[in-house]
C-alpha cells in the first residue's frame, strides 16, 4: 500500500516538484494550491500525512493543521510544515500550532524523507493502539517539543 501525501503548495513550481519527488519515492501524491482545496482534501481522502507550506498567498497554513487537530478522525495524521519561514520564533509558532515537523526551503528531501519516514511510523503505531488512542484523545499524536524544532514521539 501507498502512503497517501497530500502536498498543501500555492506555488505551483514548488507543488509540482514536492508531488513529483514524492511520487518517485514510492508515495501517492495529491497536491491543493490552497487551504479551501486542503481542506476539502482531508475530508475526502485522509491521507496519511500533509506537507503544509506555511504561507499560501493571503492565508496562513497553520490554520488547517489548527482544524486537523480538532477532528477525531485527523488528529493522528502527522502535518510536516514546509516553509520559508525559518526564524526560532516562527518555528515554534508552527510547532506548537500543531505541525509535528518543519522543514526549511530550500528543501533538503533527505531531510523531508527522514521526517515523513519517523511521523509515518509514529502515526501508524498511533493508529494501531486503541488505547494510545485514547490517552492522547486531546493531542495530535503523542509526542513532545524536541531540541531539533520537531516534535518526537515518545
Amino acid at each position: 500500500m501507498k502512503h497517501r501525501i497530500l502536498v498543501v503548495e500555492d506555488n505551483q513550481l514548488n507543488r509540482e516538484l514536492l508531488c513529483d519527488w514524492l511520487e518517485t519515492e514510492g508515495y501517492e501524491a495529491r497536491c491543493a494550491e490552497d487551504l479551501k482545496t486542503a481542506f476539502a482534501a482531508v475530508q475526502s481522502h485522509q491521507p496519511h500525512a500533509v506537507l503544509l507550506d506555511i504561507q499560501l498567498g493571503a492565508e496562513d497554513g497553520v490554520a488547517l493543521t489548527a482544524w486537523m487537530r480538532q477532528q477525531p478522525t485527523l488528529r493522528g495524521i502527522p502535518v510536516i510544515a514546509v516553509t520559508a519561514h525559518a526564524m526560532t520564533t516562527e518555528r515554534e509558532r508552527i510547532l506548537q500550532a500543531g505541525c509535528n515537523a518543519c522543514v526549511s526551503k530550500p528543501i533538503d528531501f533527505k531531510v523531508l524523507q527522514d521526517q515523513l519516514r519517523r511521523w509515518l511510523a509514529v502515526a501508524a503505531d498511533w493508529h494501531r493502539d486503541p488505547q494510545r488512542r485514547a490517552e492522547t484523545s486531546d493531542e495530535p499524536i503523542d509526542c513532545t517539543t524536541g531540541s531539533e524544532g520537531d516534535k518526537r514521539a515518545k
